[in-house]
């Protein structure tokens, strides 16, 4: 078993997916009371890299979520941000991936985007 990690950028080093394991784990040894100060440490650290993660993760979701059709007002519930909070955070994700050039060309097709964008909101004249 690897060390527990004390600090966020310990913990920030590791595998997303074994994160989530990890702090899953910590979580089922917690001792109700009188734990040592490393192992309340050890799930902060955990706690705080898996935030950060999830955080970086989310706009990829929601944009999935969003290619299958799914309305804003789902993916903000889902995601328990506003509507504007939700399509803020992914339209910020969606500016990138479409400036950012994978083997010549966009992470993110810009027509897709564009499509989302008017099926999330329309412009006046649509509607």
């Amino acid at each position: 078993m690897s060390t527990p990690p004390l600090t966020f950028a310990e913990a920030a080093d590791r595998n997303p997916f074994q994160l989530l394991l990890d702090l899953f784990n910590h979580t089922q040894r917690r001792q109700p009371a009188g734990e040592p100060a490393e192992a309340a440490l050890e799930e902060l650290a955990l706690a705080a890299a898996v935030v950060s993660w999830w955080s970086r993760w989310q706009p990829l979701t929601m944009h999935r979520a969003f290619e299958s059709g799914a309305p804003l007002s789902d993916v903000a519930g889902a995601t328990g941000l506003t509507e504007d909070e939700a399509y803020v955070r992914w339209s910020h994700w969606a500016d990138v991936q479409c400036t950012l050039n994978l083997g010549g060309r966009p992470a993110v097709d810009p027509a897709i985007a564009a499509d989302i964008r008017t099926r999330l909101r329309p412009s006046p004249q649509d509607a």
